[in-house]
């Protein structure tokens, strides 16, 4: 184990976005981290508090900061200023930003402490709701070096560009300069794009950066400015010939994506059949994350010959089911649905737009299936769980980026009547508080 430097956790000059807040009383004070808790902070007591201490292990005798009111649920949020003595479980964070960028939070433990606490949020998660002696399968890996999506911030000051991720739970910008999550390629774009934003923006402007990593080449969505004069456009067009394959912008999230230069086809393969996914879509966060999950779903639908993909996206699951199922796949997303049917062709695979949580398929619709997957966002399908737990379908399997939401959705469908057979965790966000897993359910 190495020991970690003195003061780890101290925090450089960095832009921020709107004004902090005024300085409040605090007080500072050593504490022991019994726990490390759901969100990935550790959890001490100290003067009839429950301290709520970001980027420490269980062990760690740490001196923190906390601040009157900085109140966080059930506890008080803590700044840690200094390792006194390290936990058994921490190692020497290999990024230089640790400690300030928000994407990664976990990179103080070592990996067998990583990979067991992973499990342990999923097991615990289930625990809470009744279910924690369902059986689990090993926990699937990410590598370093394997996130193709990311979504930079970006701010000028001056005639300097800041660009990176937001610090945890502020508006604070860091500037990045190294990343041992992402793909290379990405990364490799970080400082063309300070280049480009600084003849985009204009002083105290700030935009955000969309960047997925396909066949043919990068994939970039550009969110803001609120408007694009033709020389910005022609800037935009000349950017990266040989690395983006093709550029979007739109003006702010809610607006549509507007092609700026489509140079090549950008496309994704799932189980060999090429889709090319609308600007910015979502995609899972890694190959090596995708292919689990797939192999998972894959075992929990079995021999099912008519399957549901509910909240279906672009077809992750949707066609490589359709290889060995008739599927019929409904997503909310209108550009997704299109994508997808642009590659339906051969496949026994229909596709519907239909929002799942306004409108859920009724447990009527649902009988006509031999199994359906659901695959739901971070708040979960609270609608379709109900509907399904009131179905006769004999296998269904959820995936999930939320142990907490998928509980929830667990217990409603175990009281209608399903048995949850199994669990496959799946760790595609290195050294994050975020697992995604997959639980088969049977009647």
């Amino acid at each position: 184990m190495t020991r970690p430097a003195k003061r780890p956790f101290a925090k450089g000059r960095q832009p921020t976005r709107k004004t902090a807040p005024p300085p409040r009383d605090v007080q500072e004070m050593e504490v022991s981290i019994a726990d490390v808790g759901a969100r990935g902070d550790g959890i001490a007591f100290a003067e009839g508090l429950r301290l709520f201490v970001p980027y420490t292990v269980t062990g760690d005798r740490v001196r923190v900061r906390a601040a009157d009111g900085d109140g966080k649920g059930e506890g008080v949020r803590a700044e840690p200023l200094e390792v006194l003595e390290p936990g058994p479980g921490r190692q020497t964070p290999p990024c230089r930003h640790f400690g300030r960028c928000g994407g990664c939070t976990l990179q103080q433990m070592d990996d067998p402490t990583y990979a067991a606490w992973t499990v342990g949020m999923v097991r615990g998660a289930l625990e809470r709701v009744g279910l924690g002696d369902v059986p689990m399968e090993p926990l699937a890996r990410t590598p370093g070096g394997a996130r193709r999506r990311a979504r930079f911030a970006a701010l000028k000051r001056g005639k300097r560009v800041w660009l990176g991720f937001n610090e945890r739970q502020s508006h604070r910008l860091v500037d990045l300069e190294e990343c041992p999550v992402l793909s290379p390629r990405l990364f490799a774009l970080v400082e063309p794009l300070r280049t480009l934003l600084a003849d985009l923006l204009p002083d105290g402007g700030d935009a955000d950066v969309v960047l997925t990593d396909l066949e043919g080449g990068v994939d970039l969505l550009l969110v803001g400015p609120r408007s694009l004069d033709r020389a910005a456009r022609e800037v935009l067009v000349g950017f990266e010939l040989e690395r983006i394959a093709r550029i979007a912008w739109q003006p702010t999230d809610r607006a549509a994506a507007e092609p700026v230069a489509n140079r090549r086809p950008a496309f994704i393969r799932f189980a060999g059949v090429p889709i090319q996914p609308p600007p910015g879509a979502f995609l899972q966060a890694s190959a090596e994350g995708e292919a689990a999950l797939v192999a998972a779903v894959r075992e929990g639908v079995g021999q099912a010959g008519r399957i549901a993909d509910l909240f279906a996206g672009i077809g992750t699951f949707s066609i490589p089911l359709a290889q060995q199922a008739a599927v019929h796949a409904v997503e909310g997303d209108e550009a997704a649905v299109a994508a997808l049917g642009r590659s339906v062709q051969g496949l026994r695979l229909t596709a519907e737009r239909r929002d799942l949580f306004e409108n859920p398929l009724s447990a009527k619709d649902l009988n006509r299936y031999d199994a359906v997957v659901f695959d739901p966002p971070r708040a979960g399908a609270a609608a379709q769980a109900a509907a399904l737990a009131g179905s006769k379908v004999p296998r269904v399997v959820g995936v999930s980026c939320n142990p907490a939401s998928f509980a929830r959705d667990t217990r409603v469908l175990v009281d209608g009547g399903y048995r949850l057979v199994k669990i496959w965790p799946v760790d595609q966000f290195l050294w994050s508080a975020h697992v995604e897993l997959v639980g088969l359910f049977e009647r």
